[in-house]
């Protein structure tokens, strides 16, 4: 019975998200909560609901501050200098612009926000590629190859995967780094190769443009004035008024040690991330009121993704307490070979990327607990199917989903068709996820 209302709950809840009849956030609360009175646990519900936002709280909680702390520090101009550098670096050579896209979304991508990484790489880089006649589909997947591949602790599906477990995140991501740095290779490898496929197909070879074209290109809202190049980088007047250029190394520094003991686990990820919001914010702005008004500014992204991962908790918390999850469990048991337990991990990497075409974040990392517990029952390690998952699900995957705003951000920037941008990139965004996974086994983070 608890392993049949478990089922019915999963798949109603699937369905109403991608059928978009309630959103995320509604659906996580609202349909756990009828499960859970059909099966007649009563008010004893509201327990299961409290252990759910408890363990998920410090995630929540390290979420809404890595947001704004990264969001304070780029306000604060921290990433300036390393774009201008880069766009001084990449000239007009087709393969160096690729690989320099790559990069610069690689690091805006530090914050964990897709959406913020595509608005600022983009723009940057899509006046050189229309001077040169480059093909746009290749900007488009150099930004989803770099943000994809960049799984830190506090993107989207890292944390999820740590919530739905229920774990730390560094217990998932630590493991993870030497088979990330294999992705890394991989994309700066991909975005080289069309690059220099560029070149040959625009008859360039490498060679710079006729003389008189700029060497630096306009980001963003910036226009190309002249007929010899690309416009300069121009900020707008609110934002040379939030920068602290003079705090450049300052910043910089902060981020490092931050993200540095972060990741060593010295210190929790929430504490971190509330010590480097208050000194970024007393380093850079002294006066209380503008101390408020950026917070402000990062407060309705925080806010929104503090929402979800709670109301996950509830879904969680309830799956969990009613023991619907076990009981699935149990019951998934029976079709799953003993002798094939140990490649569930694996398989899951493989088809982890295609995944992300079928379910969003939500229905994805709603289940994982199911299939965890499934593997767990078998003998294996629950976060092997944590691990496995954040090498595609929704993360090389994101980009290209129909479920995700942020693929249509990226199309809609570059200028190209949806279904253009998914027939080209797909299949190198599928390989990066292939190559990690495999990685991911050969180096014995995952059985094969």
């Amino acid at each position: 019975m608890l392993a049949l209302l478990g089922l019915a709950t999963i798949i109603v809840l699937l369905v109403v998200i991608m059928s978009n009849k309630m959103s995320p956030l509604v659906a996580l609360i609202a349909i756990p909560i009828i499960a859970a009175l059909v099966g007649g646990f009563g008010l004893g519900t509201s327990k299961f609901i409290i252990d759910g936002i408890r363990a998920i709280s410090p995630t929540a909680g390290m979420f809404v501050f890595a947001i704004i702390f990264f969001g304070i520090v780029t306000d604060a101009g921290m990433m300036d200098p390393i774009i201008d550098r880069i766009l001084r670096v990449v000239g007009t050579k087709p393969a160096r612009i690729t690989v320099g896209a790559t990069l610069l979304a690689l690091l805006i991508h530090l914050d964990g926000s897709g959406a913020v990484c595509f608005l600022i790489t983009i723009p940057a880089m899509l006046p050189l590629f229309e001077r040169l006649g480059m093909d746009k589909r290749i900007l488009a997947l150099c930004v989803s190859m770099a943000a994809g591949v960049n799984f830190l602790p506090w993107t989207g599906p890292m944390i999820r995967s740590a919530a739905a477990l229920k774990v730390p995140v560094t217990d998932i991501f630590n493991p993870l780094i030497a088979v990330q740095g294999v992705g890394l290779v991989f994309i700066f490898i991909v975005a080289y190769v069309l690059g220099k496929r560029e070149e040959r197909r625009l008859g360039l070879s490498g060679a710079t443009l006729a003389s008189g074209e700029a060497r630096s290109v306009g980001a963003m809202g910036a226009a190309e004035t002249a007929p010899a190049g690309p416009a300069p980088r121009v900020l707008t007047p609110e934002q040379l008024k939030i920068r602290r250029p003079k705090l450049f190394w300052v910043n910089l520094i902060l981020t490092l040690v931050i993200m540095g003991i972060m990741i060593e686990g010295v210190v929790d990820p929430v504490v971190m991330f509330m010590i480097g919001t208050v000194l970024a914010l007393m380093i850079n702005y002294p006066d209380v009121k503008m101390q408020k008004e950026r917070v402000d500014a990062h407060a309705k992204a925080a806010l929104m993704m503090a929402s979800i991962l709670l109301a996950a908790g509830v879904f969680t918390g309830i799956m969990s307490g009613t023991k619907m999850l076990s009981a699935m469990a149990q019951s998934a048991v029976a079709f799953v070979p003993p002798e094939m337990a140990q490649h569930i991990p694996f398989a899951l990497g493989i088809i982890s990327m295609p995944l992300s075409l079928l379910f969003d974040p939500d229905s994805f990392f709603g289940m994982m607990p199911v299939v965890a517990e499934v593997y767990k029952t078998l003998g294996g390690n629950p976060i092997q199917i944590a691990q496995a998952s954040v090498l595609g699900q929704m993360t090389v995957g994101f980009p290209v989903s129909p479920l995700t705003p942020a693929t249509f951000l990226v199309v809609g920037l570059c200028g190209i068709g949806l279904g253009e941008h998914q027939k080209f990139s797909i299949p190198y965004l599928f390989a990066a996820s292939v190559v990690m996974t495999i990685t991911a086994a050969i180096l014995g983070v995952i059985p094969f």
